[in-house]
């Protein structure tokens, strides 16, 4: 789960992680208001959404007086501001953060996120903040720094000053600065981050160091531990099919990308080798979507249902391999399904395992329009052959 820069500065500053002055604003007034307890300007007016790259959007502004702020936030509040992390179709802004201006003298790069390779916790820091730091990983990688923590064992002294002596931290700042990544791995090892990322991560002429700016990411099977997280979602934020599909406990990403063929599959090994063999047959898979093991004709009703309320599939391919999810619930499920929202586009189904003679015996009675497949290569190929 993603929250926004400002909820996590809020984070931050109650792990004693130094951050600038600022406060969120839903209106241009409120901006002002913010503005004008900062004592004096510049101050910065910030675009929230879950996206990075806001300032080559227009979504970030310096601001040098109280009317420039009316008049930034006024911009920026309401704006589709889009980025190259929130695809072309952009994403609404609904409020901003203003925040005092800073003496800025350096600006770094630092992030903590885990490390699958190794089973380990991976300190990533360099010298080339406030760059788009894919760039620097491709086209210089040689100045990207990273450490990695035993996560049992933690973060140890030696880890803060490899990664300090590594972005050549001033004496005069080494305090702050080891204070600063200690405070922020206790963050991430406590709230179960699977990413906190300060780009820029500032010095400032008085050799103070102080996260500009703040980005953090939840694992979601862990939120049950963190309700006070929980507080934090924005739902606005969110596809509105993949929030209707967390009320149904279903795993669902919408792919976005213009993609024709819905899927609906049992296990996520299965959802993604579907996806691939729908790309061989010439088609583009529109959805993830697991509906798990244990799925009742429900939530596959329910399912279907989502599938279905994205205007951009042209046919569904339902591919279930019957285990503990029986053929015969997942046929009740689709028929039902079929009946109530009234079946629009082209189904085929293939499907193997428990039950599947009554599976079959249920969709070939049902009276609809159901394709059944021999295979997953056939099935794909006649969605594919459908949604031409």
């Amino acid at each position: 789960m993603k929250i926004h820069e400002y909820q996590a500065k809020e984070l931050f500053r109650q792990f004693n992680v130094k951050v600038p002055e600022g406060g969120v604003a839903f209106t241009a007034a409120e901006a002002c208001e913010v503005a004008g307890t900062l004592g004096g300007y510049p101050v910065v007016v910030k675009a929230q959404i879950h996206a990075g790259g806001r300032g080559k959007g227009g979504g970030v502004k310096l601001a040098q007086s109280v009317q420039e702020v009316e008049t930034y936030a006024n911009e920026i509040i309401g704006m589709n501001l889009v980025t190259h992390q929130t695809g072309p179709e952009g994403r609404r802004v609904g409020k901003v953060l203003v925040e005092q201006g800073l003496n800025i003298a350096k600006e770094l790069y630092l992030s903590i996120l885990p490390d699958r390779a190794t089973a380990k916790n991976i300190i990533m820091a360099s010298e080339a903040g406030g760059m788009d730091i894919e760039a620097v990983a491709e086209e210089t990688p040689e100045k990207i720094i990273k450490v990695f923590i035993d996560p049992l064992a933690g973060i140890q002294p030696y880890h803060l000053r490899e990664v300090a002596f590594g972005l050549n931290i001033p004496g005069a700042a080494m305090k702050s600065f080891t204070q600063l990544l200690s405070s922020l791995y206790r963050l991430f090892a406590q709230y179960d981050c699977s990413l906190v990322e300060i780009n820029p991560l500032v010095l400032t002429a008085e050799d103070e160091v102080i996260a500009l700016d703040a980005k953090m990411d939840f694992d979601g099977n862990a939120l049950f531990r963190h309700k006070d997280i929980m507080a934090y979602r924005d739902t606005d934020e969110e596809d509105p099919l993949e929030l209707e599909a967390s009320k149904y406990n279903l795993n669902y990403i919408n792919l976005g990308g213009g993609g024709n063929v819905g899927n609906m599959v049992n296990g996520a090994g299965l959802a993604m080798a579907t996806m691939d063999i729908i790309k061989q047959a010439g088609a583009e898979p529109a959805n993830f979507l697991d509906v798990g093991g244990g799925a009742s004709a429900e939530m596959v009703e329910n399912g279907f249902r989502i599938i279905l309320s994205d205007p951009n599939v042209k046919g569904i391919l339902i591919n279930i391999f019957g285990g503990i999810l029986r053929c015969d619930v997942l046929a009740e499920g689709v028929v039902e399904a079929a009946r109530k929202t009234g079946l629009s586009v082209p189904v085929v189904v293939r499907m193997e395992g428990t039950n599947v003679e009554e599976g079959r015996r249920i969709l070939a009675e049902s009276g609809l329009d159901l394709t059944t497949a021999v295979d997953l290569k056939d099935a794909a190929d006649k969605v594919a052959a459908m949604v031409a």
